[in-house]
């Protein structure tokens, strides 16, 4: 599907969306002054062609009992199994891990870089020890505990 030059209105449209994803179209419409035929139109191609990839409601971690994030940094032996092996079974794998909320490849001294929300510390510790360093291909992995958030955001500027 063809690149979609995203205009002025376009813009805003995805602004107000990601401050408030819960809008209605009537709202939406008024806030970015379109009626709500035209700002339901450019939604849904927005939506189409992959502007707008879907509609969540952030949960507090720590009011869910997951209160502890890590950041962990992973360096695979590129040397187990073949060509890519280690890196597309590490791939596979994190998938089903549901402590790892998002998960990177990464340049530099690292191979992957996980953002791990966990209830405490001992799970961690029993995430860490029995899966990550269990994995065939880790050889490495180094923790970093967030100690405090100092911003959050969900919103890129436009």
């Amino acid at each position: 599907m063809a690149e979609l030059e995203l205009d002025r209105t376009d813009r805003r449209i995805l602004a107000e969306l990601q401050r408030d994803g819960r809008l209605s179209n009537q709202e939406l419409a008024d806030r970015v002054s379109l009626s709500p035929s035209p700002c339901l139109r450019r939604v849904r191609r927005l939506e189409e062609r992959g502007y707008i990839k879907r509609y969540v409601a952030l949960v507090d971690a720590e009011k869910v009992g997951l209160g502890l994030l890590a950041y962990v940094s992973i360096r695979l032996d590129k040397h187990v199994g073949g060509s890519h092996a280690p890196m597309g079974e590490f791939a596979r794998d994190v998938q089903r891990w549901p402590e790892v909320v998002e998960c990177y490849a990464m340049s530099g001294d690292m191979d992957y870089l996980l953002r791990v929300q966990v209830a405490d510390l001992a799970h961690f510790s029993s995430f860490a020890m029995d899966t990550l360093m269990r994995h065939p291909a880790v050889v490495d992995m180094k923790s970093f505990f967030a100690l405090q958030q100092i911003k959050e955001t969900t919103e890129l500027r436009l």
